[in-house]
């Protein structure tokens, strides 16, 4: 079995090879602190490139894309209900949008589970996630469009819109390692007076 760092790595070489061009493990606009697992698993690109604007849906069923949420950090994350590590990785999603969503992070947790809101709703209340919206992507264009493969990844999504790094597994997003990550990317939008716009 791959472990997570060979899984990380098949992410950044092959997934998002055609899209993002080549990664390498430094970042061009200073390396953010990885700690923990963070520090093999999580994997940058250098330089950074502009995200995908593949529409999905909200729960309201309106078509958005990532530049509905312009100014702020985003953690993109695609996962599925039957998904089991998605599952146990839901909850620490939730806190970390509630740490620190006013401080300009947008955690946008993407399902792709094919019976859309339906079979969605549901699981996200029997989870008790409060702090968390529904994202829909029921035919998989937005994880097609970053070359994605296996579930959970998660994305890390700068202010300017550029995709700075991700990986691909279950991680515990609430731990100070990934606040240390995060909050690296969101010292800009905290210098330029916070997020100018939200999703959903």
């Amino acid at each position: 079995m791959p472990t997570k760092k060979a899984l990380a790595a098949a992410i950044a070489v092959f997934a998002l090879a055609v899209l993002l061009g080549t990664p390498d493990r430094a970042h061009a606009g200073g390396q953010p602190p990885l700690q923990g697992v963070f520090k093999d698993n999580f994997t940058l690109l250098d330089p950074p490139v502009p995200a995908p604007q593949t529409g999905f849906t909200d729960a309201g069923g309106r078509e958005i894309t990532l530049a509905a949420f312009e100014g702020q950090v985003v953690l993109l994350n695609f996962w599925a209900t039957w998904c089991a590590p998605c599952v146990r990785e839901m909850p620490t999603l939730d806190r970390l949008q509630d740490k620190l969503g006013s401080q300009g992070l947008a955690v946008v947790a993407v399902s792709q589970d094919r019976g859309g809101l339906a079979v969605v709703a549901p699981f996200v209340k029997q989870l008790g996630l409060r702090h968390l919206e529904i994202y829909l992507d029921p035919r998989g264009a937005l994880s097609r469009a970053f070359g994605l493969g296996g579930l959970p990844t998660t994305l890390l999504i700068d202010a300017e819109g550029r995709l700075v790094g991700g990986l691909e597994g279950p991680a515990e997003w609430d731990s100070e390692e990934a606040l240390a990550l995060i909050r690296h990317y969101l010292e800009g939008v905290r210098g330029q007076g916070g997020p100018v716009k939200t999703g959903g």
